[in-house]
C-alpha cells in the first residue's frame, strides 16, 4: 500500500511540476502553447472564412467550451487522471508478475525505421479509438457519459474537446494494452498528438473543408458536421461517421453518410434543449440524471 501512496503522491507532484514548466517555459515540444497556437488559427479561419455565416463568432458555449479544452487537456490530469492512471499501471504490472509475466511487449518495434513506428502507432491508436467511439454510441450508459459532447448545438473549434472526463478513462484504458503489446507508450510521438488536434479542431470548426480526395482518408469538418446532426434514419440510429482522425474505416465498415454537405443541419440529440447547460451540471448529468 505504502508504494502505490508513493506513487500518487510522486504523480501529483510530477505534473504539478510539468505543468509549471509548460506554462512558464514556452518550447517547440509544448503542448499548452501549440494548443493555444493552432486554437488561434482555426478561430482566426472561423472568423475570416466562416462556414455559417449568421452564426455568432462567440457562438453558444463557447467559453464553456473553452474551459472544457484546458480542463480536459491539462486540469483532468491534474486533479486525478495522472496520478491514479500511474498506480492502475503498477497494480497491472504487478498482477501480471504473480503469473511470472515481467514485460507485455510482443512486438519488438524499437529498431523500425522511425517513420514505420510513427504510421503503425498512428494507424492502430486511430483504429482503437474508432472503435471506441462507436461503443460510446451503441453502449446505453456510455453514451450518457457521450451526450456531453453531442450537447454541441453550434459547431466550432473547441467543441473538439467539449467531452466528459470518463471518456478519457475509457479510451485510454482500452488503449492501453494494445499499445503496450507493441512496444509504444502513451506519450510517445509527439508530433501525432499535434496533428490530432489540429485535425479535431478543425473537424469541429464552422469551416467548409473536405481536403478534396484525402476526404476518403481523413476526417473532415462536413463529414463531422453529420456526426453531430440531430436527426438521422432510423436505420442509422447509432450513428454514423465515427472517425476520429482518419475517415477511412467509416469509408471500409459502411459507417460513411454524408448525403449532402449538412450546412443548416440541426445538431445535437432528441431533447437536446433540456440537457445541462453547465460543466458541473453535465459532468454530474449521467450519476444525477432523472431517471425516465
Amino acid at each position: 500500500m505504502e508504494k502505490y501512496i508513493k506513487i500518487i503522491l510522486d504523480g501529483y507532484y510530477g505534473y504539478w511540476n510539468y505543468l509549471t514548466s509548460e506554462i512558464l517555459y514556452p518550447s517547440w515540444q509544448n503542448y499548452f502553447y501549440w494548443l493555444i497556437g493552432l486554437s488561434v488559427v482555426v478561430f482566426a479561419l472561423e472568423v475570416i472564412v466562416p462556414w455559417r455565416k449568421s452564426q455568432p463568432i462567440f457562438r453558444k458555449d463557447f467559453w464553456l467550451d473553452v474551459f472544457y479544452m484546458f480542463f480536459n487537456f491539462f486540469l483532468f490530469s491534474l486533479i486525478l487522471y495522472n496520478a491514479l492512471s500511474n498506480v492502475f499501471v503498477e497494480l497491472f504490472n504487478d498482477f501480471l508478475g504473480v503469473f511470472g509475466i515481467t514485460n507485455v511487449v510482443a512486438i519488438q518495434i524499437n529498431t523500425w525505421p522511425i517513420w514505420g513506428q510513427f504510421l503503425l502507432m498512428f494507424i492502430l491508436a486511430d483504429f482503437i479509438q474508432w472503435n471506441v467511439h462507436r461503443m460510446l454510441h451503441r453502449v446505453p450508459w456510455l453514451w450518457e457519459f457521450h451526450k456531453v459532447h453531442h450537447s454541441v448545438e453550434q459547431m466550432g473549434f473547441a467543441a473538439h474537446l467539449r467531452y466528459h472526463w470518463m471518456e478519457t478513462i475509457v479510451y485510454k484504458s482500452v488503449q492501453y494494452l494494445p499499445l503496450a503489446m507493441i512496444g509504444f507508450g502513451l506519450d510517445d510521438f509527439f508530433i501525432l498528438h499535434i496533428f490530432t488536434i489540429a485535425i479535431g479542431h478543425l473537424n469541429h470548426a464552422n469551416l467548409k473543408i473536405t481536403y478534396g480526395p484525402l476526404k476518403y482518408i481523413l476526417n473532415n469538418p462536413i463529414m463531422h458536421t453529420w456526426h453531430h446532426v440531430k436527426n438521422l434514419p432510423s436505420d442509422k440510429r447509432h450513428g454514423v461517421n465515427y472517425g476520429i482522425t482518419l475517415s477511412l474505416w467509416d469509408y471500409l465498415f459502411g459507417t460513411a453518410y454524408i448525403p449532402h454537405d449538412g450546412e443548416n443541419e440541426p445538431l445535437g440529440f432528441d431533447k437536446v434543449e433540456e440537457f445541462p447547460q453547465t460543466f458541473w451540471s453535465q459532468i454530474t448529468y449521467p450519476w444525477l440524471k432523472k431517471k425516465a
